[in-house]
Protein backbone atom coordinates (compact mmCIF):
# COMPACT_ATOMS: atom_id res chain seq x y z
CA UNK A 1 0.00 0.00 0.00
CA UNK A 2 1.49 3.51 -1.28
CA UNK A 3 0.86 6.04 1.55
CA UNK A 4 2.55 8.72 -0.37
CA UNK A 5 2.68 11.78 1.54
CA UNK A 6 0.66 14.96 0.25
CA UNK A 7 2.81 17.97 -0.04
CA UNK A 8 1.71 21.40 1.13
CA UNK A 9 3.59 24.74 -0.34
CA UNK A 10 5.29 27.02 1.79
CA UNK A 11 2.36 29.46 2.52
CA UNK A 12 -0.34 27.30 2.54
CA UNK A 13 1.94 25.09 5.39
CA UNK A 14 2.82 28.60 7.24
CA UNK A 15 -1.18 29.21 7.27
CA UNK A 16 -1.80 25.55 8.99
CA UNK A 17 1.08 25.83 11.43
CA UNK A 18 -0.68 28.87 12.40
CA UNK A 19 -3.94 27.60 12.69
CA UNK A 20 -2.68 24.07 14.48
CA UNK A 21 -1.93 25.90 17.44
CA UNK A 22 -4.95 28.28 17.49
CA UNK A 23 -6.91 28.35 20.88
CA UNK A 24 -9.66 30.20 19.55
CA UNK A 25 -11.33 27.41 17.33
CA UNK A 26 -14.18 26.26 18.61
CA UNK A 27 -14.13 22.43 19.00
CA UNK A 28 -16.92 21.12 16.78
CA UNK A 29 -17.72 24.10 14.77
CA UNK A 30 -17.24 23.91 10.99
CA UNK A 31 -18.07 27.58 10.72
CA UNK A 32 -15.35 28.48 13.44
CA UNK A 33 -12.79 26.39 11.42
CA UNK A 34 -13.90 27.91 7.95
CA UNK A 35 -13.60 31.58 9.20
CA UNK A 36 -10.47 30.42 11.06
CA UNK A 37 -8.77 29.01 7.66
CA UNK A 38 -10.15 32.53 5.85
CA UNK A 39 -8.49 34.85 8.41
CA UNK A 40 -5.53 33.33 8.46
CA UNK A 41 -5.50 32.63 4.39
CA UNK A 42 -6.65 35.10 2.75
CA UNK A 43 -5.55 34.19 -0.54
CA UNK A 44 -7.29 30.55 -0.11
CA UNK A 45 -9.64 30.76 -3.25
CA UNK A 46 -11.97 27.40 -1.63
CA UNK A 47 -12.35 26.29 1.33
CA UNK A 48 -14.79 23.71 2.31
CA UNK A 49 -15.09 21.46 5.79
CA UNK A 50 -16.42 18.38 6.02
CA UNK A 51 -17.18 14.93 8.36
CA UNK A 52 -14.84 12.16 8.10
CA UNK A 53 -15.71 8.51 9.45
CA UNK A 54 -12.89 8.58 12.23
CA UNK A 55 -14.69 10.03 15.38
CA UNK A 56 -12.71 13.52 16.39
CA UNK A 57 -11.19 13.55 12.94
CA UNK A 58 -12.32 16.74 10.64
CA UNK A 59 -11.05 16.92 6.88
CA UNK A 60 -10.25 20.21 5.40
CA UNK A 61 -10.09 20.91 1.69
CA UNK A 62 -8.07 24.41 1.24
CA UNK A 63 -8.20 24.92 -2.55
CA UNK A 64 -6.79 21.57 -4.01
CA UNK A 65 -5.32 20.05 -1.03
CA UNK A 66 -6.83 17.55 1.92
CA UNK A 67 -5.42 17.91 5.37
CA UNK A 68 -7.58 16.50 8.25
CA UNK A 69 -7.93 18.24 11.86
CA UNK A 70 -8.36 16.96 15.35
CA UNK A 71 -11.97 18.76 16.38
CA UNK A 72 -10.19 21.27 18.87
CA UNK A 73 -7.85 22.44 16.22
CA UNK A 74 -4.29 20.88 18.08
CA UNK A 75 -3.43 18.61 15.59
CA UNK A 76 -2.90 18.89 11.95
CA UNK A 77 -2.40 15.43 10.16
CA UNK A 78 -0.92 14.91 6.37
CA UNK A 79 -1.45 11.98 4.46
CA UNK A 80 -3.71 9.78 3.23
CA UNK A 81 -6.83 8.27 5.19
CA UNK A 82 -7.63 4.49 4.36
CA UNK A 83 -11.18 2.53 5.05
CA UNK A 84 -9.04 -1.07 5.78
CA UNK A 85 -12.34 -2.61 5.38
CA UNK A 86 -13.16 -1.57 1.93
CA UNK A 87 -9.67 -0.29 0.91
CA UNK A 88 -10.70 2.66 -0.23
CA UNK A 89 -8.66 5.51 -0.05
CA UNK A 90 -11.06 8.27 1.33
CA UNK A 91 -8.43 11.29 0.82
CA UNK A 92 -8.33 10.08 -2.98
CA UNK A 93 -11.55 10.19 -3.43
CA UNK A 94 -11.74 13.25 -1.87
CA UNK A 95 -9.18 14.80 -4.16
CA UNK A 96 -11.25 12.97 -7.17
CA UNK A 97 -13.79 15.32 -6.54
CA UNK A 98 -11.95 18.49 -6.84
CA UNK A 99 -9.97 17.10 -9.75
CA UNK A 100 -13.31 16.52 -11.89
CA UNK A 101 -14.17 19.90 -11.20
CA UNK A 102 -11.06 21.32 -12.45
CA UNK A 103 -11.20 18.90 -15.80
CA UNK A 104 -14.63 19.24 -16.11
CA UNK A 105 -14.14 23.10 -16.81
CA UNK A 106 -11.19 23.14 -19.11
CA UNK A 107 -12.63 23.29 -23.00
CA UNK A 108 -11.29 19.79 -24.81
CA UNK A 109 -10.76 22.62 -27.60
CA UNK A 110 -7.35 23.21 -26.08
CA UNK A 111 -6.62 19.26 -26.09
CA UNK A 112 -4.58 17.55 -28.73
CA UNK A 113 -7.17 14.35 -29.00
CA UNK A 114 -6.37 11.01 -30.35
CA UNK A 115 -9.78 8.77 -29.91
CA UNK A 116 -11.58 6.13 -31.48
CA UNK A 117 -15.45 6.56 -33.09
CA UNK A 118 -16.82 5.72 -30.50
CA UNK A 119 -15.12 6.19 -26.57
CA UNK A 120 -16.02 4.25 -23.56
CA UNK A 121 -14.11 6.22 -21.62
CA UNK A 122 -11.89 9.52 -22.07
CA UNK A 123 -8.74 9.81 -20.25
CA UNK A 124 -7.34 13.52 -19.41
CA UNK A 125 -3.13 12.61 -20.10
CA UNK A 126 -0.89 15.21 -18.92
CA UNK A 127 2.06 14.43 -20.99
CA UNK A 128 5.93 15.23 -21.95
CA UNK A 129 7.10 15.35 -25.34
CA UNK A 130 10.51 13.83 -24.02
CA UNK A 131 9.27 11.31 -21.28
CA UNK A 132 10.13 7.64 -22.46
CA UNK A 133 6.68 6.21 -20.88
CA UNK A 134 4.26 8.85 -22.80
CA UNK A 135 6.40 7.88 -26.04
CA UNK A 136 5.68 4.28 -25.34
CA UNK A 137 1.98 5.23 -24.08
CA UNK A 138 1.63 6.85 -27.44
CA UNK A 139 2.95 4.66 -29.50
CA UNK A 140 0.42 2.25 -28.82
CA UNK A 141 -1.98 4.63 -29.10
CA UNK A 142 -4.22 3.15 -31.78
CA UNK A 143 -4.35 0.18 -29.13
CA UNK A 144 -6.20 1.87 -26.74
CA UNK A 145 -7.99 3.66 -29.24
CA UNK A 146 -9.07 -0.31 -30.02
CA UNK A 147 -9.47 -0.51 -26.47
CA UNK A 148 -12.44 2.28 -26.65
CA UNK A 149 -10.40 4.58 -24.55
CA UNK A 150 -9.82 7.79 -26.19
CA UNK A 151 -5.83 9.62 -25.14
CA UNK A 152 -7.21 13.54 -24.50
CA UNK A 153 -3.32 14.98 -24.45
CA UNK A 154 -2.75 18.17 -22.03
CA UNK A 155 1.14 19.29 -21.41
CA UNK A 156 3.05 18.55 -18.82
CA UNK A 157 6.95 19.39 -19.23
CA UNK A 158 8.24 17.86 -16.63
CA UNK A 159 11.60 20.54 -16.87
CA UNK A 160 9.10 23.35 -16.31
CA UNK A 161 8.08 26.62 -18.46
CA UNK A 162 10.48 27.76 -21.13
CA UNK A 163 12.29 24.44 -21.25
CA UNK A 164 13.27 22.63 -24.31
CA UNK A 165 10.24 20.11 -23.74
CA UNK A 166 7.97 23.11 -23.21
CA UNK A 167 9.16 24.94 -26.47
CA UNK A 168 8.61 21.84 -28.34
CA UNK A 169 5.37 20.95 -27.37
CA UNK A 170 4.20 24.52 -27.99
CA UNK A 171 5.81 23.88 -31.64
CA UNK A 172 3.53 21.09 -31.78
CA UNK A 173 0.16 22.58 -30.81
CA UNK A 174 1.40 25.46 -33.25
CA UNK A 175 1.49 23.33 -36.03
CA UNK A 176 -1.34 22.76 -38.75
CA UNK A 177 -1.67 19.10 -38.08
CA UNK A 178 -1.14 18.95 -34.52
CA UNK A 179 -2.15 15.17 -34.26
CA UNK A 180 0.76 14.83 -36.58
CA UNK A 181 2.67 17.11 -35.28
CA UNK A 182 2.44 15.23 -31.67
CA UNK A 183 3.13 11.97 -33.31
CA UNK A 184 6.50 13.00 -35.12
CA UNK A 185 7.55 14.54 -31.75
CA UNK A 186 6.51 10.85 -29.67
CA UNK A 187 9.04 8.90 -32.03
CA UNK A 188 11.88 11.88 -31.64
CA UNK A 189 11.40 14.31 -34.46
CA UNK A 190 11.77 17.57 -33.12
CA UNK A 191 9.15 19.80 -34.57
CA UNK A 192 9.48 22.70 -37.00
CA UNK A 193 9.92 25.70 -34.12
CA UNK A 194 6.78 27.72 -33.68
CA UNK A 195 5.09 30.15 -31.80
CA UNK A 196 1.63 30.88 -30.99
CA UNK A 197 -1.39 31.62 -28.78
CA UNK A 198 -1.18 28.43 -27.10
CA UNK A 199 -2.17 26.83 -23.71
CA UNK A 200 1.14 24.64 -22.57
CA UNK A 201 1.84 27.00 -19.73
CA UNK A 202 -1.89 27.18 -18.55
CA UNK A 203 -2.36 23.07 -18.58
CA UNK A 204 1.08 22.66 -17.10
CA UNK A 205 0.06 25.01 -13.75
CA UNK A 206 -3.03 23.60 -14.06
CA UNK A 207 -1.24 19.76 -13.37
CA UNK A 208 0.06 20.80 -10.82
CA UNK A 209 -2.95 22.39 -9.05
CA UNK A 210 -4.24 18.94 -10.06
CA UNK A 211 -1.17 17.20 -7.88
CA UNK A 212 0.54 15.62 -11.27
CA UNK A 213 3.89 15.08 -10.25
CA UNK A 214 5.33 12.91 -13.03
CA UNK A 215 4.15 11.54 -16.18
CA UNK A 216 2.09 10.02 -18.01
CA UNK A 217 -0.41 10.96 -15.22
CA UNK A 218 -3.81 9.95 -16.45
CA UNK A 219 -7.41 11.19 -15.31
CA UNK A 220 -10.78 9.41 -15.56
CA UNK A 221 -13.93 11.71 -16.36
CA UNK A 222 -15.11 11.47 -12.39
CA UNK A 223 -11.49 12.86 -11.40
CA UNK A 224 -9.51 9.28 -10.39
CA UNK A 225 -5.89 9.92 -10.92
CA UNK A 226 -3.85 6.82 -13.26
CA UNK A 227 0.15 7.63 -12.66
CA UNK A 228 2.36 6.05 -15.16
CA UNK A 229 2.79 3.83 -18.11
CA UNK A 230 -0.57 1.16 -18.04
CA UNK A 231 -0.50 -1.25 -21.11
CA UNK A 232 -3.75 -0.88 -23.08
CA UNK A 233 -5.82 -4.07 -22.36
CA UNK A 234 -4.66 -4.04 -18.47
CA UNK A 235 -5.77 -0.36 -18.45
CA UNK A 236 -9.04 -1.02 -20.06
CA UNK A 237 -9.41 -4.07 -17.47
CA UNK A 238 -8.49 -1.28 -14.52
CA UNK A 239 -11.21 1.16 -15.87
CA UNK A 240 -13.96 -1.64 -16.46
CA UNK A 241 -13.24 -2.38 -12.56
CA UNK A 242 -13.40 1.12 -11.43
CA UNK A 243 -17.02 1.72 -12.92
CA UNK A 244 -18.09 -1.66 -11.85
CA UNK A 245 -17.25 -0.15 -8.28
CA UNK A 246 -18.64 2.67 -8.72
CA UNK A 247 -21.93 1.22 -9.98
Amino acid sequence: MNMRKITISTPALLMLTAFMFSPAIAADSYEAVRAAVQALSPGAEHIAVAETPVKGLIEVQIDSEIVYFSEDGKYLLQGRLFNLATREDLTDNAKSGIRKELINSYDTKSQIIFSPEKADYELTVFTDIDCGYCRKLHDQVAEYNAEGISINYMAFPRAGIGSASYKKYVSVWCANDKNKAMTDAKVGDDPVPMVCDNPIKEQYDLGVKLGVSGTPAMLTSDGKMIPGYVPPVQLKKRLDAMTQRNN
